[in-house]
């Protein structure tokens, strides 16, 4: 929280000639967020400008959130699921990516979904395109990198919910005749609840 405060006083400082902030008190950092000032008569004039930016960042944070959650919660139930001798070698693969610096890993994807790169030459050649299609640069190829690089947030919590499961209580649900959606619903996804809060705080707030 401190460090959040300390932000908080400075947005409302002047700036200092040489960086740094002179203490006097200024709401202009706020009134340049939402206006744009006339250079000649210092009017103000309504600017959408930084809320469209805010909005596309909270927007792309969300479906990365959702998408991480959708591909690490079935990741998650297979790990736990596993015999208890194998499941470190498969957390083993989760937490790989974390070894290579996140510049590498981000140029890495950068050669798989460029015009040229692995996705479209794999698409030309079994004949489904005929032109590469236009991936990079756009915000579905950051959503892509932005769950590639957290995805490992996600399912690391989840796994830590999933693996205290108690099987029993989910061979009993089939025992009362319940279905495989019922059990996900009624069983594994409240028990799995904390891992499922901290996993989207985790990536959404490093998403964003």
């Amino acid at each position: 929280i401190t460090p959040l405060f300390i932000i908080l006083v400075y947005s409302f400082l002047e700036p200092g000639s040489y960086g740094g902030v002179t203490w006097n008190f200024t709401p202009e950092a706020y009134i340049q967020f939402l206006f744009e000032r006339d250079i000649f008569d210092d009017t103000l004039v309504f600017h959408t400008s930084y809320l469209q930016i805010y909005g596309r960042s909270v927007g792309l944070a969300l479906i990365a959130t959702l998408g991480t959650l959708v591909i690490g919660f079935p990741t998650a139930y297979f790990i736990a699921t596993k015999p208890r001798e194998q499941r470190n070698f498969w957390l083993f693969l989760v937490t790989l990516p974390f070894w290579t610096n996140l510049l590498i890993r981000t140029y890495a994807m950068l050669l798989i979904i460029r015009d040229e790169g692995v996705i479209n030459h794999g698409l030309q050649g079994v004949g489904l395109i005929e032109q590469p299609i236009n991936i990079l640069y756009t915000d579905f190829a950051v959503c892509m990198g932005l769950i590639y690089s957290y995805l490992p947030l996600m399912v690391l919590p989840l796994y830590a919910s999933l693996e205290k499961l108690d099987c029993r209580l989910v061979e009993a649900a089939y025992d009362l005749y319940a279905n495989r959606f019922m059990v996900l619903r009624r069983i594994i996804i409240p028990m799995a609840k904390p891992g499922i809060i901290a996993g989207c705080i985790l990536v959404f707030i490093p998403g964003l």
